[in-house]
């Protein structure tokens, strides 16, 4: 961590891990604010981007146990603009070149398998996302009028037949809102963050947070999100995006797919959930069976048998997918030293969490750098834990 920053990859970060469910180590260096000099400190509020899906996919599996659908249920059951899909077929090279096709399921939204994309990813889906600004941003149209424009659009591929990361999240946040009759920041606060004492996580930077919410930096010159067109830049920490002008000061749309800002006790508090096999200090949210059909492999096999074109945040080789997160399925085909049956996922502001079953440990690193693909810091960090650990 003390190199990233010496290095300038990095403007500061900090990492907790927990054993058997015991703080074992922590640790925080760099800045969080590199133009104020203002330490990046334990309590930092970030962007924790797609860290955000794997709550949303407990909030739909919360739902799920209490009988209100089940997972092969098609998404036009829950969002009518949905019904009559189409696809592009394969080799389109024009948005009008489809055929019809199934409507997908929630599972395949759950597990990337939907058809849907992101306007980072290559090809012609995504190139119209793009055009049309579907990114579901926190400062776009609220969630139910973005995903209304998604669902006017034919799908990448037939449901089922690939894995491509996607917004299908934040359609299951719409899905939650619509079968809840709450709005998603509601559902959050009330049913998940309510329990667990997540005070200081929302979708809105919270008032406590404000003189602690840090600022987002890039290696690549232009706008860091795009990363087909994206360059690299001679200054490797160009600010993009300042805490006092953040569209996270005041978002009009809950993004279930990237929308949340949280600090590492705070995030950690919900790794822990996870591990615990649902229980929170304030009552259970899902019951440990549940907790381990979500965190096993829903693929036929890992991601790479899938044929995938698109940005990861994770390596596909030896990674399952499970509800919400990826699964180590065989750790020397991952290339990266793990246990059988990690479940991990990251954030696009390099942010990143993982369970070992095995070993009963969980990490949670935070820091502010987009792209997350822009250094392997994940798994250099995997392999420093795994190399302290003797017993």
């Amino acid at each position: 961590m003390e190199r990233y920053v010496d290095e300038r990859k990095y403007p500061g970060s900090s990492v907790l891990l927990h054993r058997h469910g015991e703080e074992v180590y922590h640790h925080a260096c760099g800045m969080r604010d590199i133009e104020k000099a203002l330490p990046f400190e334990r309590d930092t509020a970030a962007r924790i981007y797609s860290m955000t899906k794997p709550i949303t996919s407990v909030a739909i599996m919360m739902l799920a146990e209490r009988g209100l659908f089940h997972l092969d249920a098609p998404v036009s059951d829950f969002l009518p603009e949905f019904a009559q899909m189409r696809a592009l077929k394969p080799g389109a090279t024009s948005i009008d070149d489809t055929e019809p096709c199934a409507t997908p399921n929630l599972q395949q939204l759950l597990t990337h398998t939907s058809g849907l994309s992101y306007p980072f990813n290559p090809g012609v889906l995504p190139r119209e996302m793009e055009a049309q600004g579907i990114i579901f941003r926190a400062d776009d149209a609220v969630l139910e009028e973005t995903t209304k424009r998604l669902a006017a659009l034919p799908l990448a591929f037939k449901p089922g037949t690939k894995w491509e990361y996607s917004v299908s999240i934040d359609v299951l946040g719409r899905i939650v809102e619509v079968v809840s009759g709450k709005d998603l920041r509601t559902f959050f606060r009330e049913e998940i963050f309510a329990p667990l004492g997540m005070e200081e996580t929302d979708f809105h930077v919270p008032a406590t947070c404000r003189d602690r919410f840090a600022a987002l930096y890039t290696p690549l010159s232009g706008n860091p999100m795009e990363l087909n067109a994206a360059k690299g830049d001679s200054d490797t920490l160009r600010c993009v995006d300042r805490p006092e002008k953040s569209i996270f000061l005041e978002p009009t749309l809950y993004s279930g797919g990237g929308g949340l800002i949280s600090t590492l006790d705070d995030y950690m508090k919900f790794v822990e959930m996870l591990r615990r096999g649902g229980m929170a200090d304030g009552g259970r949210l899902l019951s440990p069976n549940t907790l381990k059909f979500m965190m096993r492999n829903h693929l036929d096999g890992d991601i790479a048998a899938m044929g995938p074109s698109s940005f990861a945040e994770q390596p596909m080789r030896g990674t399952g997918f499970g509800l919400g997160g990826s699964v180590v399925l065989d750790p020397g085909r991952v290339g990266v030293p793990g246990s059988v049956g990690d479940f991990s996922w990251g954030g696009m502001a390099s942010t990143f969490f993982w369970i070992d079953p095995v070993l009963d440990l969980t990490a949670v690193f935070f820091t502010q750098l987009t792209p997350s693909s822009s250094y392997p810091s994940r798994a250099e960090m995997k392999a420093i834990v795994h190399g302290a650990l003797v017993a």
